[in-house]
């Protein structure tokens, strides 16, 4: 959307887009763990949702990414005199504080849940690793976050992708491995099974 508010001169998408980035860190981020949760439901309506807060039960590493993302993508766009500006870049540098804190200090890398590194069936997952280093080098590159603070956490998670997760077959095809596939919301499977 921010794109397309420069590209058609549409200033009042940039309120829109301002509007989503806030909106969902007022209701999703948990200043305990520094991170936002997978999903908030305003009406606390679906069974994933906590009846009083509405947040989902738990902090997936690729909703974080997909969100981390949005922002840095998002602030090439805007004028810098935007009114929202400022509160965009303070909720990015909350998301890549949460980010850089729960990194896997033996690997560089991310968990699938990002918090919870001993959960049974938890992994260290490619395409969030690769959204955060993403983000927070995208972040530092466009002068967004402080290169000093930044940079080591990118470094390492850059190299923990080269080490740990890329595979190039004998044919010489390059693949991204420990790739989650889907991750939904519910608690059953799409068979219906828990």
């Amino acid at each position: 959307l921010a794109p397309s508010a420069q590209v058609f001169e549409e200033p009042a998408l940039f309120d829109d887009v301002a509007n989503q980035l806030l909106l969902m860190d007022r209701h999703s981020y948990d200043p305990k763990t520094g991170l936002h949760y997978h999903a908030w439901d305003e009406k606390r309506q679906q069974p994933w949702a906590d009846p009083q807060t509405g947040h989902s039960p738990n902090f997936w590493s690729r909703a974080i990414g997909w969100y981390a993302m949005a922002l840095v993508d998002s602030l090439d766009f805007f004028s810098p005199t935007h009114p929202e500006v400022e509160k965009i870049n303070e909720i990015l540098g909350r998301v890549a504080d949460g980010i850089v804190r729960w990194q896997d200090p033996e690997t560089g890398l991310w968990w699938q849940v990002t918090d919870q590194p001993n959960r049974e069936g938890n992994y260290r997952e490619a395409t969030a690793s690769s959204m955060f280093v993403y983000a927070l080098a995208k972040g530092i590159n466009r002068g967004y976050l402080p290169r000093e603070r930044y940079l080591p956490a990118v470094q390492k998670g850059f190299e923990g992708i080269l080490r740990d997760l890329i595979r190039t077959d004998a044919d010489g095809r390059i693949h991204l491995t420990q790739c989650c596939e889907v991750a939904g919301l519910g608690y059953t499977n799409s068979a219906g099974r828990v």
